[in-house]
């Protein structure tokens, strides 16, 4: 197929599954691969059945089993090291991959993305150094030992909306602790990470120790997750998909941690520094395309300041630069596929019906030539009435904010709790009684105080109620991907008790 001269890189024109360090075509569906930009092929993806399913689980148990698992903890940090050094050094390679992929900016995708695909590694390989058992000694003439050992074979399921940057978060927490895995990509967003498995190898990593399949949730992951040498999962991604993952696990007992949707508050009190609120009440909504878990989606502003806030927010978002993701001047690119465009523009009708107002955006981005046919959708923000408008319960996952006015902090923090999800929430106020009320108060598993996103791998990360189990980070992770094992010794020969021996 011809590719339009605004590709970021050329696309192979067939993506394969990638097993025990090969890869391996598939017999499955041919599914096509999108530029969301100009909205053309650049590819297709083979699909992975449950015969590609049971040679990619395999591999990853025969790599565990001859070597991997009892690796000494020197040797799998010199690894990982050499694999935060190829991801760097191949940055802007896969930030374009990514790009054609996904559409997010690639000045987001090299300066924050890559980077911390790689620093994921290193982290890793610095936390392993440092990872220590436990010893109960209180029991007179016995010494107990506590033990972490890898669990096996991991299923490893990203999302499409920050493939590499999450995925990467899963692999290196996997290998530090001595297991192997199978990775499956969004079907929608596979290119950049085969490449990035690919140079994993290239680095030095162990055939089969990551293996790669493609597919779609129904097919390929349903078979990943059922199989029988999969011992533990962890899934990126929507709630439903998230709960029939779970089912699935739970039916063989297999440990899952999922980091699910969000609808994540951002809470603007009057007592805030509203200029650098502001900004931030932009960036959490409107950057990586406005395709994230932790977008500040609910901006409640506190009656007094809402109207002047909201005036210069909608000015703001006005001149947001929409345009070709490979431009760093650009600050909004396309969403990921034509049906997720035409899914958030249907909530500006659902808003309406709410009673909502529409103050900008809630339209098609009309672009220039090649970018005519891309994805592109104007920055939205409606007004609404309270926090049961569905725009306001459901998430968009879309450069699309909605605005409610409280005038207490009790009513701040009930609409803040008003929801199914938990993820993470924000506060922004200079008044510190208030701050630390909001953080004991907000039912989120991260919250944020007078700052944008961040994120700290050293701490649990994860939400509440339908936004997910378990937690990733550095502890979190190392709880995860091991098991624990106590072993029992006797200082001194123990007197046993003698069954069955003759009386009298």
């Amino acid at each position: 197929m011809n590719a339009p001269a605004s590709l970021p890189i050329a696309a192979p024109a067939e993506t394969h599954a990638l097993i025990a360090g090969a890869s391996i075509a598939g017999a499955g569906a041919r599914l096509p691969i999108f530029y969301p930009a100009t909205g053309a092929q650049v590819g297709e993806l083979i699909e992975d059945d449950a015969a590609q399913i049971d040679r990619a689980v395999a591999a990853a148990r025969t790599a565990f089993k001859s070597g991997w698992a009892k690796l000494a903890v020197e040797k799998r940090q010199e690894i990982l090291l050499k694999l935060h050094d190829v991801v760097l050094a191949h940055a802007d390679e896969l930030a374009r991959l990514e790009c054609l992929n996904t559409g997010i900016v690639m000045r987001e995708l090299r300066e924050r993305h890559m980077k911390r695909a790689a620093y994921n590694f290193r982290f890793f390989a610095e936390y392993i150094a440092h990872a220590k058992g436990e010893v109960y000694d209180q029991t007179p003439g016995y010494r107990s030992v506590v033990v972490r050992e890898p669990v096996g074979v991991a299923a490893l399921i990203a999302p499409w909306n920050a493939p590499t940057a999450l995925a990467s978060m899963k692999i290196a927490a996997c290998l530090a602790f001595g297991n192997t895995c199978v990775l499956k990509p969004s079907e929608q967003t596979p290119l950049a990470l085969r490449r990035f498995v690919e140079l994993l190898h290239a680095a030095g990593l162990p055939e089969g120790v990551v293996n790669l399949v493609n597919g779609r949730g129904a097919t390929t992951g349903a078979a990943l997750v059922a199989h029988p040498g999969v011992d533990l999962v962890s899934f990126t991604g929507g709630t439903q998909t998230g709960r029939a993952i779970a089912a699935e696990a739970g039916r063989r007992l297999k440990p899952v941690t999922m980091e699910l949707g969000g609808k994540s508050a951002n809470i603007v009190f009057a007592s805030a520094d509203l200029d650098r609120a502001l900004d931030a009440a932009l960036v959490g909504i409107y950057s990586n395309n406005g395709q994230q878990c932790l977008a500040g989606s609910r901006i409640l502003l506190e009656r007094n300041i809402a109207d002047a806030f909201i005036a210069r927010f909608v000015a703001r978002a006005r001149g947001i630069r929409i345009g070709d993701p490979t431009d760093d001047r650009t600050e909004l690119g396309p969403l990921a596929s034509a049906a997720h465009r035409d899914r958030v523009l249907g909530f500006v009708d659902v808003a309406k019906a709410d009673g909502a107002a529409l103050l900008t955006g809630g339209k098609r981005a009309d672009m220039p030539g090649a970018l005519a046919g891309g994805y592109f959708v104007e920055p939205t923000a409606v007004r609404v009435g309270s926090s049961a408008a569905r725009v306001c319960r459901e998430e968009i996952f879309g450069p699309f904010a909605s605005f409610l006015t409280f005038e207490t902090y009790d009513e701040a923090i009930s609409a803040a709790n008003d929801s199914d999800f938990g993820l993470v929430a924000y506060v922004w106020s200079d008044h510190v009684p208030t701050v630390e009320r909001a953080t004991r108060d907000l039912a989120a598993g991260v919250v944020w105080v007078n700052t944008p996103m961040t994120r700290e791998l050293r701490a649990p990360f994860g939400g509440y109620k339908d936004s997910g189990l378990g937690r990733e980070g550095g502890e979190a992770c190392e709880r995860f991907y091991t098991e624990v094992k106590t072993v029992t010794v006797p200082s001194t020969p123990v007197a046993v008790r003698k069954l069955g021996l003759p009386t009298g």
